[in-house]
């Protein structure tokens, strides 16, 4: 595997390809639609209807005929559905296939009769034939090409009777039928595997908060009229998630809760609230005391913390009646709600640092959009082989870009390692320091998924692009790697090119985004915990999923679930790793800077230390310098950085992610199930593993209590000679500072301090021995 790895190239290339038919530089800017992408050469063929066609003569089977449109061009074919018995069938299908895949001079549009099939003439009708020469070509914003009738013939060349309406065209990814049309290419995909294969825009449901803030319930009628102190609790259920209240300290028919429950909902609210009061008899037995139905559809929205109207709701219960048929019987229980759709709040199903959208729920908080994120989906190189047909291995790639509201899919390119999609796509942006993220998968659901298909479409890698980090009105034209972390290790899959750019419509206001909160202000406001926003994040992802999931053609959950990171806070020794030497890499240059001023106070370079003293003494004659002057050499050491400012946007790193060299059982460990699915032996390592790395934790946390305790313990008394020691310093110092200068008392200090090593002992000096003395809480730890 660390063979394999090293001969891989995980960084990021610039390229430069030809886009909007011409070559692009860093600084360029197209003004032309699709000006992000290769220009590609397509021919269209619409088939739109057809009349006058002849009557079946059959004997038995006569009438109307079954007819369908076959398009073959070359040895590439496509069919049109057919339509029941119809002498002036309507299609209005478009099929396209790219220019450079044709290997015919003719086209071929066959009208067919389905219940003929099988015949010596294979049901055809007639036909009509195109010279690819002679086709037309359509540049937008052209209008359409208008279809014109056609008169059928024969294989002879023979005029016969019907007539097909056809608009036969050459033009670009651009032209406004690409979207819709089927490609000639995709000769292996049939039936409802069609429609898997095509590009898509979906939207993701608007989310919501809801509140439900269970009060009091009143006159509860226990199945048990004898017992004395009841455990009630309310039960709430939307949808798949079940939530419920504390158990009622109120041991009586009237308890009280007065507790908020949080649930994720999603416009147009299909499901409804289910609220059961119910009395705990038993470890394993609950009694049902009643229960209520609320529509979503009549929950408050608000957009502040103002305070929801409550209200009482009456409680039923299903009894069985006499004939043993249940039914609904009202009760004289109610219970007392506070229900509202929260739209203050953002709703989260990204992790916070990889989101692509921070606007609240409600339109009335949504501001001006700040500019136009472009995005270019070029193609695709080097790519793996995700499974195997008819014994090779094959890939059938397309990609989802994800950002805001808007999902992306493009269309499946068949059995490529090196597809070429070069499609176009473009966002509002409303927060520059927000993330776009692309993902390619593998197509699994070519030929049509039925309901017992467990296939799953396979992850490929992805890439994240932060906004913030791009300039304006730049195109960055990027080779990104794909890397996927599997448990064998972590692989390059391929790479794919991108084309970005982020337009800015007001500087001003894209720049005083930075001085707004991240977040809408309820969220500082009123504040969720950190279970209630990791269970509520839990609960959108699925949401999410199932949505766009029920689409058609449908965005499957694993695409959902790894474009929305479902499952990366898990634990994992490699992120904590990671984090780690993230940690550490920002402390070098307070290290760098401590080890620098202790070359200076031991006098290891004499020509740096010299001057070092000279400017401490002149910033303690001129102490109004200070501060002045640091921001001077802020700004000195910011300008020239310039020269070496990033140049690419930032990409998946291996080494960063300690991903470079990762033992098999850490991989094995982070991508075990929860709960486990290994035996006792292994679960018993990982667990001893965790219990060492948890002590090293355990050890730094103290040493940091132990430090701050001892701070405060100076003048706390713990130690009763320590802290009279330290308040006669205090006194003593308080009178040495009064009569001497503060410019004398800080030349001193700051002399003592950087003094030659010759006055120097190589002991622990009287302070800091005096400090790690004093006591701190471990004494009382068990």
């Amino acid at each position: 595997m660390r063979a394999s790895q090293e001969n891989e190239d995980f960084n990021l290339k610039e390229t430069t390809p030809t886009l909007g038919g011409g070559r692009v530089t860093a600084n360029d800017r197209l003004g032309t639609a699709f000006d992000l992408v290769e220009q590609m050469h397509y021919f269209y063929v619409r088939v739109v209807k057809a009349k006058e066609l002849p009557l079946k003569k059959d004997g038995n089977d006569s009438g109307n005929p079954h007819p369908f449109v076959e398009v073959q061009l070359g040895n590439l074919k496509g069919l049109t559905l057919h339509v029941e018995d119809s002498s002036s069938p309507e299609w209005n299908q478009v099929f396209v296939v790219l220019k450079d895949r044709i290997q015919s001079r003719i086209l071929e549009v066959f009208l067919k009769d389905k219940s003929r099939i099988g015949d010596s003439d294979d049901g055809l009708i007639g036909r009509v034939v195109f010279e690819i020469n002679e086709v037309p070509k359509r540049v937008p914003p052209d209008s359409p090409l208008a279809p014109q009738w056609y008169w059928l013939e024969n294989r002879k060349g023979e005029k016969v009777k019907g007539e097909l309406m056809l608009a036969v065209w050459i033009g670009t990814q651009a032209d406004e039928a690409f979207q819709e049309a089927s490609h000639l290419d995709a000769t292996a995909v049939n039936g409802d595997g069609v429609a898997n294969v095509k590009s898509k825009v979906y939207l993701s449901p608007r989310l919501w908060y809801l509140r439900v803030n269970v009060i009091e319930a009143q006159e509860l009628q226990l199945g048990n009229k004898n017992r004395q102190q009841p455990e009630i609790y309310v039960r709430i259920t939307l949808g798949n998630v079940i939530l419920r209240t504390k158990i009622s300290l109120s041991k009586n028919v009237c308890p009280s809760w007065n507790e908020d429950l949080m649930f994720v909902v999603a416009e147009p609210f299909e499901d409804q609230l289910v609220l059961s009061v119910e009395d705990k008899v038993a470890p394993n037995k609950d009694e049902l005391l009643g229960k209520c139905i609320i529509p979503l559809q009549d929950v408050e929205k608000r957009v502040g913390f103002s305070t929801p109207i409550g209200k009482w709701y009456s409680l039923e219960k299903e009894v069985v009646s006499e004939d043993g048929n249940n039914k609904v019987s009202k009760l004289n229980s109610k219970i007392h709600l506070r229900l509202s759709l929260d739209g203050g709040y953002h709703v989260l199903d990204e992790l916070t640092h990889y989101s692509s959208d921070l606007k609240a729920t409600s339109k009335e908080l949504w501001k001006p959009s700040i500019g136009v994120l472009e995005l270019g989906i070029l193609n695709a190189q080097g790519l793996s082989p995700m499974k195997n047909r008819d014994g090779r291995g094959i890939t059938d790639p397309y990609c989802v870009a994800k950002y805001g509201q808007k999902w992306i899919r493009t269309r499946t390119i068949i059995n490529s390692f090196n597809p070429k999609w070069n499609e176009q796509y473009t966002w509002e942006v409303f927060d520059p320091c927000i993330v776009i993220t692309i993902g390619v998968f593998d197509n699994c659901h070519l030929q049509g998924a039925d309901k017992n298909d467990k296939s799953r479409d396979s992850k490929i890698g992805k890439v994240r692009i932060r906004l913030s980090t791009l300039e304006t009105d730049r195109v960055y034209t990027h080779s990104y790697p794909l890397i996927l972390l599997t448990p064998a290790g972590v692989k390059k899959m391929g790479e794919i090119q991108l084309a970005v750019r982020f337009s800015c419509s007001s500087l001003f206001n894209m720049l005083a985004m930075y001085s707004q909160p991240l977040l809408p202000t309820l969220h500082y406001l009123h504040p969720l915990t950190y279970y209630q926003i990791d269970n509520l994040r839990h609960q959108a992802t699925q949401i999410v999923a199932t949505r766009l999931s029920r689409a058609e053609p449908p965005l499957r959950r694993e695409v959902v679930g790894y474009m929305l990171d479902v499952g990366s806070n898990m634990w994992s020794i490699r992120r904590s790793k990671a984090n780690y030497v993230r940690i550490a890499g920002i402390l070098t240059g307070l290290i760098a800077f401590c080890k620098w001023f202790n070359g200076i106070c031991t006098w290891k370079n004499p020509f740096a230390t010299v001057p070092v003293h000279i400017i401490f003494f002149q910033f303690v004659c001129f102490p109004r310098l200070i501060l002045s002057t640091i921001f001077v050499v802020v700004f000195l050491i910011g300008t020239w950085n310039y020269r070496m400012r990033p140049r690419k946007p930032p990409h998946m790193d291996i080494k960063l992610s300690q991903a470079e060299r990762v033992p098999w059982n850490e991989l094995d460990e982070e991508f075990d199930t929860l709960p486990t699915s290994r035996n006792n032996d292994i679960v018993r390592m990982r667990y001893d593993r965790l219990r060492s790395i948890g002590s090293r934790m355990q050890a730094v946390a103290g040493d940091l209590a132990n430090q701050g305790e001892r701070f405060y313990n100076l003048l706390s008394w713990r130690d009763p000679r320590a802290t009279a020691i330290f308040l006669v310093f205090c006194l003593v110092a308080s009178v040495v500072l009064y009569v001497t200068p503060l410019k004398v008392v800080v030349t001193l200090v700051g002399f003592y301090t950087m003094r030659h090593p010759r006055f120097r002992e190589k002991h622990p000096s009287v302070p800091l021995s005096f400090f790690r003395r004093l006591p701190a809480k471990t004494d009382s730890l068990l």
